[in-house]
């Protein structure tokens, strides 16, 4: 009997990779292989849809099966947040990819959810415009940074990707595709492209409202549950539900394109650059920065574990420290890190705050041409439990202070100083219950300062063992959308706060 059942279970899951190779082609249909995880967890089968149309029909498979599906971009944060309660078929976007950016001067460009960043950044750059989004993780797609809510330095200025979000199109659990928002087709006057058939619809009136933030990134609105609670009413027809997908880690859609603002690329960039001591110290000069009237696009900072040695000695007659003798770059004296603070314009408007901000940072400040080795990158490494802190920028250094405290030491901490947004590491040797009792501390002094602590990624034995999320007052809302936007917990089930 037990021969039997196996039996029957192979043939089913035969069928189930010819259907997906009719769908995809026989190249872009397999059997999972163990590179195939979400999370520690193994998927069945990867389909890779050629297509909007050839993705919806792999959801319409699915839900005819009853299988789950969890979409994958290029990978970089599938660890990120907690493990899926099961992975049938990963939906990998590579091939919905694409860049439809016409005229020349059009401020939005639709984007496929496929599509690198990298790639998105070099198209648009052909006609001097940018997207302003530089999420730190190397090759990530737009869909994959979405889903994420992953920001990077140019945070300070343009805001999540979430808040540069024009419109969406996406497949909902049963496969139906979904415009919400402004196309960029639309708003170009031409054909949607690469649409491949499905069938287009509005769901839901208008909304309004910032990132829904739900899983690893930012914080989520307050509301109350039910459908037209979720899905709002405002200015922008359907804006709301495209807001709803940031953050969700692929748990309330499948993400074929966004329609993104994209913004002319600065003709001048420079970095001031000063060394800090403590986070106290951060503090203060974070406040002189944003009351010098630069307009800074980024404040980053770096805190880096163990203390670097000794920059590279420079002479002291070089033009940037002339008649500074006490530089740290003439007497090498190490610094315990940095606070970096990115100005982008016209070219002598930029030198020219750029001059004005080195004076408030005093004489320790550098100008510079390029950014520093550590900048849009994290402070962790794979196997590290990584922390995401959010605090308003006047209680930063609390948070800071609160994490050292609690662990005992410093930690490598980086991020936006200037937004309130930093990612930390913890060693992934710390034991499951000491990585508990850190966060606990931790969560304390933050719920106090309207902040908030989320582990972003860790080993599965800390993952299995913490709260990932803290308190999380919205999640009344966000069980009111998943039961919307997904009723049969089909996709990526479980990997929302509270097993969603």
């Amino acid at each position: 009997m037990a021969d039997a059942a196996r039996s029957t279970h192979r043939l089913e899951a035969l069928d189930i990779t010819r259907k997906l190779a009719a769908i995809c082609g026989d190249p872009f249909a397999r059997f999972a292989g163990p590179a195939d995880e979400v999370a520690g967890r193994t998927a069945r089968w990867v389909a890779v849809p050629g297509g909007p149309h050839a993705a919806a029909e792999v959801l319409r498979l699915a839900a005819a099966h009853d299988l789950t599906v969890v979409p994958r971009g290029a990978g970089t944060k599938i660890d990120w947040g907690a493990a899926p309660a099961q992975v049938d078929i990963m939906l990998d976007t590579g091939r919905l990819a694409g860049v439809w950016h016409e005229p020349r001067d059009a401020a939005v460009a639709e984007i496929g959810a496929g599509t690198p960043l990298r790639a998105v950044q070099a198209t648009l750059a052909r006609t001097n415009r940018r997207l302003p989004v530089d999420a730190p993780s190397p090759g990530a797609t737009l869909g994959g940074v979405l889903a994420a809510d992953e920001s990077g330095p140019l945070r300070h200025r343009h805001g999540s990707p979430c808040a540069q979000l024009v419109g969406v199109r996406y497949l909902d659990a049963d496969g139906e595709l979904v415009s919400v928002g402004e196309s960029g087709t639309e708003a170009l006057g031409r054909a949607t492209p690469g649409s491949g058939g499905g069938r287009a619809s509005e769901r839901g009136p208008a909304g309004d409202g910032g990132s829904a933030g739900w899983g690893a990134g930012g914080a989520v609105g307050d509301g109350p549950g039910g459908g037209d609670a979720i899905l709002g009413r405002g200015e922008v027809p359907g804006l709301d539900v495209a807001r709803l997908l940031c953050g969700s880690q692929g748990g309330l859609g499948v993400l074929v394109s966004a329609t993104m603002r994209v913004h002319a690329v600065p003709a001048g960039r420079l970095w001031v650059s000063r060394p800090v001591w403590t986070p106290l110290e951060v503090h203060d000069l974070v406040r002189a920065v944003l009351a010098a009237g630069v307009d800074p696009a980024a404040v980053e900072l770096d805190l880096p574990v163990p203390v670097p040695l000794p920059r590279r000695r420079i002479p002291a007659t070089h033009p940037s420290v002339i008649n500074r003798p006490d530089h740290p770059a003439v007497t090498g004296r190490p610094a315990a890190g940095s606070l970096v603070v990115l100005l982008e314009g016209g070219p002598a408007d930029v030198t020219e705050r750029a001059e004005r901000l080195a004076a408030v940072l005093g004489a320790e400040a550098m100008i510079s041409h390029h950014a520093p080795e550590w900048w849009g990158r994290y402070p962790f490494a794979p196997g590290d439990t990584a922390l995401r802190i959010e605090v308003p920028i006047n209680d930063l250094h609390a948070a800071v202070y609160a994490l050292r405290d609690a662990t005992g030491s410093p930690v490598p901490v980086r991020g936006s100083a200037g937004s309130g947004t930093v990612h930390a590491a913890l060693s992934g040797a710390l034991p499951p219950e000491r990585v508990a009792s850190i966060l606990t501390a931790v969560r304390s002094v933050l719920i106090a300062r309207r902040g908030r602590c989320v582990v972003v990624a860790a080993p599965a034995a800390v993952r299995r063992a913490v709260d990932l999320w803290g308190e999380l007052p919205t999640l009344p809302r966000l069980r009111s959308a998943k039961a919307h936007l997904d009723p049969h917990h089909r996709l990526a089930p479980g990997r929302l706060p509270g097993g969603l």
